[in-house]
This record gives structure tokens, sequence and C-alpha cells, in this order.
């Protein structure tokens, strides 16, 4: 199992930038595929960014390619997704998500961090 803890959010100005991280606890989580969602007010939970067990393998939304970083640490049991040139789109609760299978929904949820993105 994985206990995934979210941290990092915040407000910023359009334009800003953001730095998400995830700890993760258990001892399987270097052979897990980690990745983030975000979730706005009336909107369905989205895929923003995944990232493969040993970080090899990345993949993006769209919407946030060439702005988003997604990276991990498996000495320190970390994820972190890096948000440059944040627009008023991408305020949403931002949630961490532990899996077996890279490109796929994981099992595991974080409690989400709120980040507000002000025009």
């Amino acid at each position: 199992q994985a206990h995934l803890v979210e941290s990092g959010g915040g407000l910023v100005q359009a334009g800003g930038s953001l730095r998400l991280s995830c700890q993760a606890s258990g001892r399987t989580f270097n052979t897990y595929a980690m990745g983030w969602f975000r979730q706005a007010p009336g909107k369905e939970r989205e895929f923003v960014a995944g990232i493969s067990w040993n970080g090899g393998r990345t993949n993006y939304a769209d919407s946030v390619k060439g702005r988003f970083t997604i990276s991990r640490d498996n000495t320190n049991y970390t994820m972190a997704l890096q948000m440059n040139s944040l627009k008023p789109e991408d305020t949403a609760v931002y949630y961490c998500n532990a899996g077996i299978v890279f490109g796929t929904i994981g099992a595991y949820w974080g409690q989400g961090t709120q980040v507000t993105v002000s025009s």
C-alpha cells in the first residue's frame, strides 16, 4: 500500500510558478507509477502528468505540456510537479496518484492541495 501527502499549493498570480510535492510512504513506492490529477470546481477530475516507476517515461495533458514538469526521487519517496507560466484555468485541487501501471489511474490518492491562479 501507499500513503500519499501533497504539499506546495497556494495562491499565485498568472504567469507565476509553483512546485507541488507528494510525499509517499510504503516500501513499494519505488515500484509504483505516479501521477498528478486535478479537479476544478464543477468539473471532473482530470489527468495532468504521469511518470513511470523509475522516471524513464513521462506523459502530460496537452493543456500543460511545455509548462509543467513531473519528476520523482525514489531515494526520498517523493514526487514533484513544477508548474510554470500558470494560468487562471490551472486553478484546481491537485491530487497525487500512485498505481501499478504507467498510463493508468492508480488505486492510491492523496488528500489534495489547492492551487489558485489569479488573473
